[in-house]
């Protein structure tokens, strides 16, 4: 029995799936509150505690753990890699515990994967296209300044299937469209695919962009370096602005999107204000995404669980409607993502790749 079991940790929420072969049997989104996640200092310090609520999910729905025999997590901050699937070895380990390039849920996805193989004979653990994928061209990478160079981290895993998805839905390749999109989630990311590449994409973790439930986005630099040298907040404090506390969670104390198009669908208007800014927002790197692309956009793509809001996508749309046209594929298409690609290992139709 080839089980396949999928594992998408999430700024707020762990995903997690079974297949067999490519037959979904088992979907559970385990929602984390703000309050459960503010408990702990580091991501890292996460990974038991998220661990330990897959395994009783597992075992609450009666999927027998040693009939799995794949185990893929959605891959973390590691270094830039081209995109593709890679079995966790002790050096994929080393960095996702370190986190070469910042701390993020996405993070514990391979070390959880890699704990539960160890426990199941004959199992193996992997990654697949993580957020660290870099398909920048070169006049993407310069920021300003030569010690800063823009970095490509983004929600590659869900964008790249969601290209795919819309491009199959015309009946032509991924690789001869120009797509932008944009996922909107616990954090935003908005990509220029250039025929089947990622070549500029907001830095999405913890540099710029839209501002999310969660993460500030791009703030003004020069009150910012004020802020880190007026000794009022610590170095954590002010990354926790940043990435965690920023954003809906900073302005209405919820990282809850839904929430927040309740309390202003009943007329809060403080909450329509916000959520109209980070539409806004989006907008805006849409629009700036559509430069990159020379304005060549065969289809403007939203996905992410905050396209399921009907008035946040309205009034993106109203923005950007001229640009291209715009399909909505809201939530996520990345547990079936991860999933075939450990069927393509089953399969042998994809070299698996070493991490150095």
């Amino acid at each position: 029995m080839n089980r396949i079991l999928a594992i998408n940790p999430g700024s707020t929420s762990t995903k997690i799936a079974v297949f067999e072969g490519s037959k979904q049997i088992f979907l559970k989104n385990i929602k984390h509150t703000s309050e459960e996640i503010g408990q702990f200092d580091k991501i890292t310090d996460q990974y038991e505690f998220r661990k330990n609520i897959i395994l009783s999910e597992l075992k609450n729905a009666n999927i027998d753990i040693d009939s799995i025999q794949i185990i893929v997590g959605r891959g973390g901050l590691v270094k830039p890699i081209p995109s593709g699937v890679y079995e966790v070895n002790e050096a994929l380990i080393a960095d996702l515990k370190v986190g070469v390039l910042g701390q993020h849920a996405s993070n514990l996805g391979g070390l959880i994967a890699n704990d539960i193989a160890k426990s199941i004979p004959g199992a193996r653990a992997f990654i697949a296209d993580p957020v660290v994928v870099d398909e920048f061209h070169d006049l993407a990478r310069i920021s300003g300044h030569p010690i800063f160079e823009r970095q490509s981290i983004f929600h590659a895993l869900n964008q790249k299937a969601i290209a795919r998805t819309h491009a199959k839905s015309q009946n032509r390749r991924y690789e001869d469209m120009n797509l932008i999109v944009a996922h909107l989630g616990g954090g935003i990311s908005v990509g220029a695919h250039l025929k089947g590449k990622v070549i500029d994409v907001n830095q999405a973790l913890d540099g710029e962009g839209p501002f999310s439930p969660e993460r500030s986005g791009t703030l003004p630099v020069g009150a910012l370096v004020k802020l880190c040298f007026n000794k009022k907040y610590s170095f954590v404090e002010i990354l926790r602005m940043i990435t965690g506390q920023g954003g809906y969670v900073a302005y209405l104390g919820t990282n809850d999107a839904y929430e927040v198009e309740k309390a202003a669908n009943a007329g809060d208007s403080k909450a329509q204000l916000i959520q109209d800014a980070m539409a806004y927002q989006v907008a805006k790197e849409i629009g700036a995404m559509s430069t990159v692309l020379m304005g060549e956009v065969d289809a403007i793509l939203l996905t992410g669980g905050i396209a399921y809001g009907k008035p946040i996508v309205d009034a993106i749309i109203k923005r950007v409607a001229h640009l291209a046209p715009v399909q909505v594929y809201p939530g996520e298409d990345e547990m079936q993502a991860l999933a075939m690609n450990g069927l393509m290992v089953i399969n042998n139709e994809v070299e698996v790749k070493k991490y150095i």
